[in-house]
């Protein structure tokens, strides 16, 4: 596996001007929740980030995040969920190949980190309760009220901000020092102007996501998705991969991970999946259905790849136009051109490219109430009908680095390294190792519960005391 050039350094102790107890590598959500969690505990950490200006895979989200047991949850008159209930959903997603440990930790964990983030930081959640994203069983899905991963991410760097928390922005981490015992003392990073700067730290969290953006990584592990349009950041480049490899770390579960079948082509936009939920279809340019839509966005993004010029439209009628209007990532792929209005069957037909016999069939079937592949739809589609034309596409990988449940990277034999962690998108998540395991929010889960985790860990590691829950 290539990728940028990241690196091993080998020192009984660094040379540097700065000593903090905790260094974190990334300063997208997972970072900046772990960061926040710390200042909460009085423990003294820095954030590296790549960027000029912190986003990361979180930026380019929904923005989306499932909990249960929230006080927003409660407010919404939500019961009967549980830790347990989402482990059970996560599972069933994942087919039970999902990391048992890590499950029950980032399910229990969640719902204290968004109520912890909301008390003491500000963040205002909402609850995603018009409809049930692909197999969740409860309403449990938190956004702050933009409904955005670039207010998500604002949110928390704002948090950072007034928290005094420092973010080193434009620092390149390219290379860990660690002592003979495979302790991390501390990191080198580049700056703009081409200097080389090191940190001291007691304990580092590596929190700079998977490998989306590498290219010849995407090819060597996920083959179906190696010429797939790729809707997450460019800093993805397998960093954590990269030096756990060289460090003889574990890997786990590289075949997951989250694609989506609703990228707006060629605007390269993301339209919600809440359409398809609540009754919208895909058609391939034949104006067939081709899948179960209700399964999951993720694994939809291969059934889409899979049709004629990897392309598909996503077609809907004047209720779920209003509904998909909710959605500022819709609004915005409306602006740009991608919404196609047909005021009828012909119409749609000559829009997709394909027979208006075979098209009409195709929304008779739906009127019929249950599909050939198990779908039960409520209603048929009524003119006016709307199109978007759509591709599959990658936006985040699931597989890093092993972690045992408080987030300590794990060598080849199981044992723990001694203070290097990973969460978020650097370590394995817990949607297995297959595209249709990945259960709606896994990403943004793994790392707001990856980071609060990771930062009792660290806490603990520095000698502090832990983060009150």
């Amino acid at each position: 596996m290539s990728g940028p050039e990241r690196m091993l350094r080998r020192a009984a102790q660094v040379e540097a001007e700065v000593h903090v107890p905790v260094a974190i590598v990334g300063g997208g959500a997972c970072g900046l929740t772990a960061a926040l969690m710390l200042a909460d505990a009085g423990v003294d950490c820095v954030v590296l980030e790549r960027d000029a200006l912190p986003s990361g895979s979180s930026a380019l989200s929904s923005g989306f995040i499932p909990a249960p047991g929230t006080r927003t949850q409660r407010e919404h008159g939500v019961a009967g969920d549980s830790a347990g209930r989402f482990a059970a959903d996560i599972q069933a997603k994942a087919h039970g190949r999902a990391a048992p440990a890590l499950v029950e930790a980032y399910a229990g964990a969640i719902g204290p980190a968004l109520d912890a983030l909301q008390a003491r930081h500000g963040l205002e959640w909402i609850l995603l309760d018009g409809f049930l994203y692909p197999g969740h069983s409860v309403h449990r899905m938190h956004a702050l009220p933009q409904k955005t991963g670039a207010a998500l991410m604002a949110a928390l760097l704002a948090a950072a901000e007034a928290a005094g928390i420092p973010v080193l922005t434009q620092a390149v981490v390219d290379t860990l020092v660690l002592d003979a015992q495979d302790r991390v003392v501390g990191v080198d990073y580049l700056r703009p102007d081409g200097r080389r700067e090191t940190l001291g730290c007691d304990a580092l969290l590596l929190a700079c996501n998977g490998f989306g953006g590498n290219v010849q990584m995407v090819r060597t592990l996920l083959p179906e998705m190696g010429e797939a349009a790729f809707g997450g950041h460019v800093g993805n480049d397998g960093s954590a991969i990269l030096w756990g490899t060289a460090l003889g770390a574990r890997l786990r579960d590289l075949g997951g991970y989250q694609g989506h079948g609703s990228w707006v082509t060629p605007q390269g936009a993301l339209m919600s999946w809440a359409v398809m939920m609540e009754g919208g279809v895909q058609l391939n340019c034949e104006g067939r259905r081709f899948h179960d839509e209700t399964q999951g966005y993720s694994e939809a993004a291969v059934h889409v790849l899979a049709q004629p010029g990897g392309i598909a439209w996503n077609v809907f009628d004047t209720p779920l136009l209003a509904l998909a209007r909710g959605f500022p990532d819709f609004c915005e792929a409306e602006a740009a051109g991608a919404l196609r209005r047909c005021d009828s069957v012909a119409a749609l037909a000559e829009c997709i490219g394909c027979e208006a016999p075979m098209l009409l069939a195709t929304l008779d079937a739906m009127r019929a109430g249950a599909a050939p592949d198990g779908r039960v739809f409520a209603r048929g589609l009524e003119a006016p009908y709307f199109a978007v034309k759509v591709t599959g596409a990658l936006f985040h990988t699931q597989g890093g680095l092993d972690t045992a449940p408080d987030m300590r990277v794990l060598r080849q034999d199981g044992t723990p390294l001694p203070n290097l962690l990973a969460a978020g998108g650097a370590a394995g998540g817990v949607s297995g190792d297959a595209v249709w395991g990945y259960l709606s929010g896994n990403g943004l889960l793994s790392a707001v519960a990856g980071g609060y985790i990771a930062a009792r860990t660290a806490a603990s590691l520095v000698g502090h005391k832990e983060p009150s829950a």
